[in-house]
């Protein structure tokens, strides 16, 4: 039986910022349009809490059932290491994803803008069928994809439009920088997987591209949020203080571009998340203002 401390890990908190970010960004665009409300804000970011632990729960469920992970080198996986019961991290993956679906559904309400039932649906769907079903998408390298699309432009937009009615050519700008940074975190992820995920069968973007070309991938993903900050500051200038989030990239952009293989990329996932994290919070104060 998984002790306390391992489902806190199997829930993978390293991650958290990709849900953290897109709401913290959304809530900046949306208090610029005149549109805040804690109560939708603080169920924005729930919603976002609950779907990724599900994901992660789901993930370690899915993959460790197809034997994915009997040669990990990443963070404790509970199935993969024998930790915990695979029904049980089944029960725990499906009651996070029923409770972003409560929660999704009490935002809709609130918001009445119940078409949002279909966006919230694709969501659930997507963090499931990511590495579930008989053929998940993840194993078809277009796990990137789906977390530019669902933690970065419908996590941000999503924030927004539930508050103000409307989305802006700044969250939209947010939006594709928070989802350019959960794609590197990913990238970094894959980038260390690739020995073990070909050997398992496991075809993800990175075993696609390689080991060259997913390390330049990941050097461009993190250049994007910068580049688009020098655009959106022509308009709003207090972006420019997102900069200061750069160096946070050194260490992680040392290790991928540097060659770092297996262990050496673990603390490349926590720092780009630290980065993408520092980076929406910035830029919400500065649109805020």
């Amino acid at each position: 039986m998984a002790t306390v401390s391992e489902w806190i890990e199997g829930a993978r908190p390293r991650t958290l910022p990709n849900a953290i970010a897109p709401v913290v960004a959304g809530v900046g665009a949306a208090i610029a349009l005149d549109g805040f409300s804690w109560l939708r804000s603080l169920l924005a970011l729930l919603v976002a809490l609950s779907l990724i632990i599900g994901v992660n729960f789901a993930n370690d469920y899915s993959d460790g059932i197809r034997g994915t992970d009997e040669h990990r080198v990443g963070p404790l996986r509970l199935v993969g290491s024998g930790a915990a019961n695979p029904k049980a991290v089944l029960r725990a993956a499906l009651t996070s994803l029923g409770l972003a679906g409560v929660l999704g559904l009490t935002l809709v309400a609130l918001s009445g803008y119940w078409w949002l039932l279909a966006m919230g649906a694709l969501c659930i769907l997507g963090a499931w069928f990511y590495t579930g079903g008989k053929k998940p998408y993840g194993y078809y390298g277009l796990g990137e994809i789906a977390v530019f699309v669902f933690f970065g432009l419908a996590g941000v937009l999503g924030t927004v439009y539930v508050q103000a009615g409307r989305v802006s050519g700044d969250a939209l700008g947010c939006a594709v920088a928070v989802g350019s940074f959960s794609m590197a975190v990913l990238v970094a992820n894959n980038l260390r997987d690739i020995p073990t995920d070909i050997e398992s069968g496991k075809h993800t973007l990175a075993t696609r591209m390689g080991d060259g070309g997913t390390r330049k991938l990941y050097l461009t993903l993190v250049t994007v949020p910068y580049a688009l900050t020098v655009l959106m500051g022509i308009w709003h200038p207090l972006l420019f203080i997102t900069f200061v989030t750069a160096p946070l990239l050194l260490k992680p952009i040392k290790a991928v571009g540097g060659g770092g293989k297996g262990r050496e990329l673990i603390p490349a996932l926590r720092d780009t998340g630290m980065a993408m994290l520092a980076w929406a919070v910035l830029s919400a104060v500065a649109l805020a203002l």
